[in-house]
């Protein structure tokens, strides 16, 4: 008999990509909600959950209703937890929202393997979890060595000074590869709402003899990533506006920068550890191991679109943003074999042919970017760069 794997959010854009990397293997159940910020006004016309259809049994409810999750997880062996809300700017203001989803919904997943251990036999659950439960992640001082900065101050990014500052003596510090030992800092709700799942598996599976394993994304883009949604994924927020010939606006000074991971590897990876028991109890960051800057990604898409957007360094920022994000992925290797093999350069053609066909065809619907940053800014949390 063919063992049953529930994938929470199965049907958003890393969802899917799992989907099919269980397909043939698994009896698959997928739990979404099809969240309009995620698949628009008709999410049903939504390409993200037309993917999925045929190749999973479908069940549309929120993750945080008790009753839909129990029926999601009839007969099931195993739960990939994906189900979130993402943006971590939106995150500062959407609070109750963001704790419902992230955080009461990982509480009843839990409350009920608890409640009902007799009657569900999951063997294994894994977490998406994010690399922002770091915060600004690891750094080193050239007088105090490796250091764990907390955000940067609001004063030196009006001020024009985007680096990060050693903690101890305040001079700047260099990034290091971030290890999964960092001291977690969040530096947003999400990010504090994805530690708060975290540390819900740890304190309570081990009881209930339920392995896990959890996994912390870097900057997941390929083909398929929604482009309705303006809060997450500047890979598709520059993808519209090019199409379009919108001005791109870089934040900081645009060598912030971000280590981007393939969905297909992603996936492949989430898929790979279910009944592999190397990776029980582990927490692991899921990345490529290099980092380029936001400037170096905005060229090179333009370039792929043959764009003519005028791209510029604003100076504008977030409040919680962090500057640079690169993982330390010696774990992924040695635990699950893990090695990305979607180069950047391969992974950004294959988004561009895709998001240019999707956006002229109008299916990715109006650009809301602007209509978001201005909700940011009413929240203080956009500031304006220096004139």
């Amino acid at each position: 008999m063919t063992e049953r794997v529930l994938v929470t959010g199965g049907a958003g854009f890393i969802g899917g990509e799992v989907v099919a990397a269980l397909a043939g293997r698994y009896d698959v159940t997928v739990l979404d909600s099809l969240s309009p910020q995620i698949h628009g006004d008709d999410p049903e016309a939504s390409p993200l959950y037309r993917r999925v259809l045929g190749q999973c049994r479908f069940i549309r409810g929120r993750v945080e209703d008790a009753s839909v999750l129990r029926e999601a997880m009839e007969d099931v062996s195993y739960v990939i937890h994906l189900a979130a809300e993402t943006g971590t700017g939106q995150s500062m203001y959407e609070v109750g929202r963001y704790a419902r989803t992230n955080i009461q919904g990982t509480a009843e997943l839990v409350e009920l393997l608890t409640k009902h251990r007799a009657d569900l036999p999951v063997k294994k659950v894994v977490l998406s979890s994010s690399r922002s439960i770091y915060g600004e992640g690891m750094y080193r001082c050239a007088e105090h060595g490796v250091v764990y900065p907390g955000p940067r101050k609001e004063d030196d990014l009006a001020a024009g000074f985007f680096q990060v500052r050693c903690p101890v003596c305040g001079s700047t510090a260099e990034v290091v590869p971030t290890t999964e030992e960092c001291v977690p800092s969040p530096a947003s709700f999400y990010a504090w709402s994805k530690l708060a799942q975290e540390q819900m598996l740890r304190l309570l599976l081990p009881p209930l003899g339920i392995p896990f394993t959890i996994f912390r994304y870097q900057n997941v883009y390929g083909a398929g990533q929604s482009l309705n949604n303006p809060y997450t994924g500047i890979l598709s927020i520059f993808s519209k506006r090019m199409v379009a010939g919108l001005p791109i606006n870089v934040f900081e000074d645009g060598a912030e920068s971000r280590d981007f991971v393939h969905v297909r590897d992603v996936a492949r990876l989430t898929a790979s550890v279910l009944d592999s028991p190397a990776s029980d109890g582990a927490t692991v960051n899921v990345g490529s191991g290099v980092g380029i800057s936001v400037l170096q990604v905005a060229d090179m898409l333009r370039r792929l679109y043959d764009s003519t957007s005028e791209v510029s360094v604003s100076g504008d920022f977030r409040i919680g943003d962090i500057r640079h994000n690169v993982a330390d992925v010696a774990r992924a290797e040695d635990l699950c074999g893990f090695r990305p093999q979607v180069s950047l350069e391969d992974g950004l053609r294959e988004l561009a042919a895709w998001a240019a066909e999707e956006i002229r065809a109008g299916a990715a619907g109006d650009d809301r970017y602007e209509a978001s940053l201005a909700e940011m800014r009413s929240m203080g949390l956009m500031k304006d760069g220096r004139a």
